[in-house]
């Protein structure tokens, strides 16, 4: 049975990695960023809903009276 040559293998996944990186610093460099963000005020909208006057309890099936 043959052996597997090896010896190549850490030049190649160096130049894996290195190759990643660096195309990855140039897709992040391309990217467009804000110069300076500034938080937006959100105006809160009050909804109509029925049971919003009234309380509701949830009774869970465990906690009801033996029948």
């Amino acid at each position: 049975m043959p052996q597997l040559e090896t010896s190549s293998w850490f030049i190649t996944i160096l130049s894996m990695i290195l190759t990643l990186y660096i195309i990855m610093q140039l897709k992040i460099s391309k990217h467009m960023y804000y110069q300076n963000p500034e938080p937006t005020s959100t105006k809160k909208t009050k909804h109509s809903t029925p049971w919003q006057t009234k309380w509701t309890k949830i009774y869970s099936p465990l906690s009801l009276p033996q029948q």
